[in-house]
């Protein structure tokens, strides 16, 4: 029987058994076989162990006997990839170095500190990346949503977008951004609190971003805000669930275009609270969605007109 062809990254490049079908394979590291759970059928043999050739028990023997260093990231200016000369005087065996080579170690470290910022490019990276860092450690963003900012930023550079504005509105931009394509519940008020810029120039790159970086960001959802929402407000499952499917049906008819995510999400909740007894004040939903009272009260509205849902008082 011929032997299945291997898939690029090493897998087995078949998805179904030759001899009864089945799709369930057991991987057997030792032998080097994939073998059909159902039938037995070895599909694949001689397979390649991409691991590391050595053996630790421990955490101390793991770091000792590794030879790479850390993944490569976008977060970096240099990704990561660059070396640089330690400030201690011992060798990489523990060895104290010789006083005739610490001048020429000086010089060799100091020329290579000034020669890692060598272009405009490299040294933009390096002022947005920490402004990133904190950013997104102010408003508690996890570490993939920072890469794909990462990554919205360097498109933005390489298309010349950053020259003649602020780095730090740009870097607050492609953070929002990111945020929404992860579905992350953080609004542009609330970027703008822990930014250095205001909310006109956040805009401003926002809208830039968009119009010339090829990046697919969905639309803002209300559904997006409502477990930050209610957890503020510590309200129960059902009614969660409850504004949700308000929301859903203010979407199929329509009423929903146009509307600030936010304040459709306070009123879906308010509204919610209501039917199922789990009240809420305006103000409170209002202080927890970041909007106005008055935004609460012209969406509660416009949603239980429309979808004709009656408000006991």
């Amino acid at each position: 029987m011929a032997k299945p062809a291997r898939a690029a990254n090493g897998t087995l490049g078949v998805r179904n058994c030759s001899v009864c079908g089945g799709t369930n394979f057991h991987e057997d590291t030792s032998r080097g076989e994939h073998t059909c759970t159902s039938c037995g059928c070895v599909m694949n043999e001689r397979a390649l162990d991409s691991g590391p050739e050595w053996r630790a028990f421990t955490a101390e023997e793991r770091n000792a006997r590794a030879r790479t260093g850390s993944p490569m990231t976008l977060t970096m200016a240099d990704k990561g990839l660059a070396t640089t000369i330690g400030w201690s005087d011992r060798d990489a065996n523990g060895r104290a170095i010789a006083a005739s080579s610490r001048a020429a170690i000086y010089r060799m470290r100091k020329w290579q500190i000034r020669t890692l910022v060598h272009s405009s490019q490299h040294r933009n990276l390096s002022i947005a990346m920490s402004e990133m860092d904190r950013l997104t450690s102010q408003l508690g963003i996890p570490s993939e949503t920072k890469e794909t900012a990462a990554l919205i930023y360097r498109k933005a550079l390489s298309k010349r977008l950053v020259r003649g504005r602020s780095i730090e509105g740009m870097v607050a931009a492609t953070i929002y951004l990111s945020c929404r394509i992860h579905k992350i519940p953080r609004q542009l008020d609330e970027i703008v609190c822990e930014a250095r810029v205001n909310r006109k120039e956040l805009g401003q790159c926002v809208r830039l971003i968009l119009r010339n970086v090829d990046v697919k960001v969905p639309i803002p959802s209300a559904n997006d805000l409502m477990p930050r929402i209610s957890a503020d407000l510590n309200l129960d499952g059902r009614t969660v669930q409850a504004a949700m499917n308000i929301i859903n049906e203010a979407r199929a008819k329509g009423i929903t275009a146009g509307k600030d995510p936010g304040g459709l999400a306070a009123a879906a909740l308010y509204i919610a609270g209501i039917i199922t007894d789990d009240r809420r004040t305006q103000r409170e939903i209002a202080e927890a969605s970041n909007v106005t009272e008055v935004t609460v009260r012209n969406r509660y509205k416009d949603l239980a007109n429309s979808l004709q849902i009656t408000i006991r008082p």
